[in-house]
């Protein structure tokens, strides 16, 4: 990244079918006639603003490429519903990567100059923009309008199930699933599936099947990048793949074709990509294609949604760090968010974070972190966090935003509460934002106002939320949170019979997690306190600061001033060398509290 760019990236995930769409029909399996959809010209300057307000960086365009879709269009039929997930089809089943959405635009014929002015507008506000890249599959229907000479599998050999310059993998007499044609899950059973009649591809999740099924990513087909992912990673006795710096003929096949389609985004002003499934994806590839990314644009933004615990990935190392190691900025930090979620829901300590965030591995800081994201159940959600309301993603953000000085990112509807209660369509009543189904989100709308974006129709509850998210991201902002180091407290009050602990528990640190920020270079520090519980309060807390923490932060006087910056007007005064046994007193901590105590 440049050194104009901030130097800690705000993310505002935006589902651009959701973000502006103001029709309230919402009926379950509707039309794009029926419910409304988001436009590219919805995101205004007054939304723009509002979103710069609330202290984001970066905006994430989710979802804009060309997907297989039952909406047609003069320039594009509708997909045979057998290739769909909803009525709108999955962002992430790809028809054409050259190419957005039309039903984005309120020209469709017009889309791409409807983008490029959005993106004009953003670089206007000082807003980076990230779209997606699904590097693993793309749609079964996948034919480029815009590049027909780049689509997929044109020159392939489909009698091999796997050839390095093939750009798919495809089925033979042999594999399972009761032979040709390729036979797709349907609401009555399946039905075949005529383009896949004899040479049957395999599907994106690397099933290796006839017969997917409803369980698999059946809409989209696995991309070959000149490995045999059916034998694990690369390895080099098989077939061995570029080096970083290899000239653009010297690569596979789908290699060239996605460079062009980075390139081809890169020179239209994206700023940065979120990569979908990065870790199925083979590691010398990312190497060599962010390699030449940042030739093109020394600034682009690559962060990769990757899980190492996946075992699909394309390593036997630390995906997470692979890929890092490849130049990816960030990676999910899917441990932290799981962990968390199961302390909310009862079956883990707050203790448990510390192994989960592993604050002494080189990828700490190079985490992104998110309460929420479209894969994910909304925390607002009745039947999941143990349905604690919204509120409960205070204290949730307050812990994971603090960590490290990785980006941290808002999902749109996060920040107004929404709940996503009952069933739009596909995915039925999943505690998620259908990203299959044209809908709008019942808590956003009211923000959006007739997109206005000024909040007016929002519920008091739903202000104060979002004044909360605006007060942590500013905080977040700040020098000890994107140049400072962290220093967990949790370890050295386990003995600590004042730090939480409830009813018979025999040692502490159930519910309430804290730590300590500090930056030597401009001497700000910060502790952080929250209390986990859903409903309870944890009466006349104390925090221990050992005396080794006490030095860290480098405090020049005797006494220190605790005042917090976030939620309360709470400042306590104590001296430094009592700390680390009488602890700092906090008193009663509400449930769900989330205190950032500047130290002075």
């Amino acid at each position: 990244m440049t050194k104009d760019s901030p130097k800690r990236p705000h993310i505002y995930q935006l589902m651009v079918r959701h973000f502006g769409n103001t029709n309230e029909t919402r009926k379950p399996h509707g039309s794009i006639e029926e419910n409304g959809c988001g436009k590219f010209n919805d995101i205004n300057d007054a939304a723009l603003l509002s979103l710069k307000k609330l202290g984001i960086t970066h905006v994430w365009l989710t979802g804009v490429l060309e997907q297989a879709s039952a909406t047609a269009y003069p320039d594009r039929p509708a997909d045979p519903p057998s290739l769909l997930k909803g009525k709108a089809g999955s962002p992430y089943a790809i028809r054409d990567y050259f190419d957005v959405c039309p039903d984005y635009a309120i020209a469709p014929s017009k889309r791409l100059t409807e983008f490029r002015n959005l993106l004009i507008r953003l670089k206007k506000h000082g807003l980076k923009s990230i779209i997606d890249f699904v590097p693993n599959h793309v749609a079964r229907s996948y034919s480029s309008d815009i590049r027909p000479d780049l689509s997929f599998g044109k020159n392939d050999k489909p009698s091999h199930f796997f050839h390095p310059d093939n750009n798919f993998f495809y089925l033979g007499d042999l594999h399972p699933g009761g032979g040709a044609p390729v036979k797709l899950p349907t609401e009555e059973g399946t039905t075949d599936y005529p383009p896949e009649a004899t040479h049957g591809k395999v599907t994106g999740n690397n099933a290796i099947t006839w017969s997917p099924s409803r369980n698999d990513w059946y809409e989209s087909i696995k991309l070959n990048y000149g490995h045999n992912f059916s034998v694990g990673p690369p390895r080099p006795e098989l077939h061995p793949l570029p080096e970083p710096d290899a000239a653009l003929e010297e690569t596979p096949d789908t290699w060239q074709k996605m460079d062009s389609i980075l390139a081809y985004w890169q020179e239209m002003g994206v700023d940065g990509f979120r990569v979908d499934m990065a870790h199925m994806v083979p590691m010398p590839y990312w190497h060599w294609q962010l390699h030449r990314a940042r030739q093109r644009d020394p600034s682009a933004y690559f962060m990769a949604e990757a899980y190492d615990g996946d075992p699909a990935k394309m390593t036997e190392e630390n995906v997470l760090d692979e890929l890092l190691a490849a130049g990816y900025d960030a990676v999910y930090d899917a441990p932290s968010y799981d962990t968390i979620k199961h302390i909310i829901e009862q079956d883990k300590w707050a203790n448990d974070i510390d192994t989960a965030a592993e604050p002494f591995s080189p990828r700490f800081h190079n985490l992104l972190r998110y309460a929420e994201n479209h894969d994910e159940v909304r925390i607002a959600s009745t039947k999941e966090w143990a349905a604690a309301g919204m509120e409960i993603g205070q204290p949730v953000t307050a812990i994971l935003f603090g960590l490290g000085r990785g980006p941290i990112m808002i999902y749109n509807g996060q920040e107004t509460g929404e709940p996503a209660g009952g069933s739009e369509g596909f995915s039925g009543d999943d505690a998620r934002s259908s990203i299959f189904d044209y809908w709008s989100l019942p808590s956003l709308t009211p923000w959006v106002n007739q997109h206005r974006y000024d909040g007016a129709l929002l519920t008091e509850k739903q202000k104060d939320l979002r004044a909360f998210y605006a007060s942590l991201l500013e905080v977040c902002a700040e020098p000890a949170f994107t140049g400072g180091e962290f220093y967990g407290l949790n370890h050295a009050n386990l003995s600590n019979p004042h730090y939480g602990r409830l009813d018979d528990e025999h040692y502490s640190g159930h519910w309430l997690y804290s730590y300590l920020r500090h930056d030597t270079k401009s001497g700000q520090a910060f502790l952080i306190v929250v209390n986990l519980h859903p409903t309870r309060a944890l009466e006349n807390v104390h925090i221990q600061i050992p005396e080794h923490a006490i030095k860290w932060l480098a405090r020049p006087s005797a006494k220190a001033t605790f005042t917090d910056r976030l939620s309360s007007s709470l400042s306590v005064t104590s001296d430094l060398k009592d700390l680390h046994q009488d602890g700092l007193p906090i008193g009663d901590l509400s449930a769900r509290a989330a205190l950032y105590f500047e130290i002075k």
